[in-house]
């Protein structure tokens, strides 16, 4: 049997960066080597794409960036007699049957590489244009899950021009709609880059300050006493969820440094929930995926309150970490996936969805 030729792409001009190197380092030590000729393409921080060849611990550490040979040309878009793939220096070009971004965060998850592909006409890993673009937006997910009836924590918003104008008017307004402790978010992001938790007025604009740094809208949300729970959601028209999983954070909230560096929080999978909340979070798991239009894979996050036992949605996220410590394919494996066929699942997805 032939083999698939398979492109992982990952970096990206993202705070999300080193994120993408460290699952693409995973992604690339797990993937069945026997079933696809593996081609990694990196893109700077300033958003230059480059072919690499070589060890996942040089994409893990940077490296590859030093490493990269400028003499491959990387083309994905059909020009005059040009044919899309990878050119060698030896002028053999080598098509591409399958992309599989790893790209975390703006300009990877957001729907702009996802538009690239299309042009291709190259089947990809993951999400089309629409979800991705709906649902790394935190603001624009949250009006469509209030259409789809998914319950959620109250929640407004703010953005650059406002806030710079009328910053204390602003301040009041937030106040007036939410009690603290207050979420403060950049609407465009994620691994947690750029989240905090305000408690009071003077950290709510240092918040807000922080992650306009990140983005010009930000997500103000309510902040509740709550479990921290995570599904992982695996399809095109037949969707499947995993069984839930919980973080226990070992800050007041699970941020970046814990998510990828320390890795000090826990987690339990499944989580210690009762079997009608299990199966209510798996459903709204599958009822947002399905909302925003979503294919492949996406990871999709809840807060359960642990005064009500209410159940709440936070977000979706359409390309998630894919680390050996990363929820989504832990999750998986719990279920009965391992990570090896997790990958040859989400390639098959992107072949099938270019029927």
């Amino acid at each position: 049997m032939n083999k698939l030729n398979v492109a992982l792409i990952f970096g990206g001009k993202s705070g999300e960066h080193e994120v993408s190197l460290l699952s693409t380092a995973s992604i690339y030590k797990h993937i069945n080597k026997e079933k696809y000729n593996v081609f990694t393409i990196g893109i700077t921080k300033d958003g230059k794409w480059m072919y690499y060849e070589g060890t996942e611990e040089n994409i893990r550490n940077g490296k590859w960036v030093n490493l990269a040979n400028l003499n491959v040309e990387i083309n994905l878009v059909p020009m005059g007699n040009k044919e899309v793939g990878l050119l060698f220096e030896d002028g053999h070009i080598e098509k591409l049957d399958v992309l599989f971004p790893v790209l975390h965060g703006p300009y990877g998850e957001d729907g702009t590489i996802q538009g690239l592909f299309e042009i291709s006409q190259i089947p990809y890993v993951g999400c089309g244009v629409l979800a991705s673009s709906v649902g790394m937006d935190k603001l624009i997910c949250k009006k469509v899950f209030t259409q789809l009836g998914l319950p959620q924590v109250n929640y407004t918003d703010t953005n650059r021009w406002v806030f710079n104008k009328e910053s204390e008017k602003e301040l009041d307004s937030i106040e007036d709609e939410l009690n603290y402790p207050i979420f403060v978010k950049p609407a465009n992001l994620g691994s947690s880059v750029g989240i905090s938790k305000a408690n009071d007025r003077k950290e709510l604009l240092e918040g807000i300050n922080e992650a306009l740094k990140y983005d010009s809208r930000i997500v103000l949300e309510q902040g509740i006493d709550a479990r921290e729970i995570e599904v992982a959601v695996l399809g095109n028209e037949d969707v499947k969820a995993s069984i839930a999983g919980e973080i226990k954070p070992a800050k007041d909230f699970y941020d970046y440094e814990d998510k990828y560096i320390n890795g000090t929080s826990t987690y339990e999978i499944p989580a210690n929930i009762d079997s009608k909340s299990m199966e209510d979070i798996r459903n709204m798991a599958v009822k947002a995926f399905k909302g925003i239009d979503g294919k492949g894979l996406s990871r999709v996050d809840f807060f359960i309150d642990k005064k009500s036992g209410e159940i709440f949605i936070n977000e979706i996220n359409t390309l998630p970490g894919f680390t050996n410590i990363s929820m989504y394919p832990k999750m998986w494996e719990a279920t009965g996936l391992d990570y090896a066929d997790l990958i040859d699942k989400l390639i098959d997805l992107a072949l099938d969805s270019r029927k």
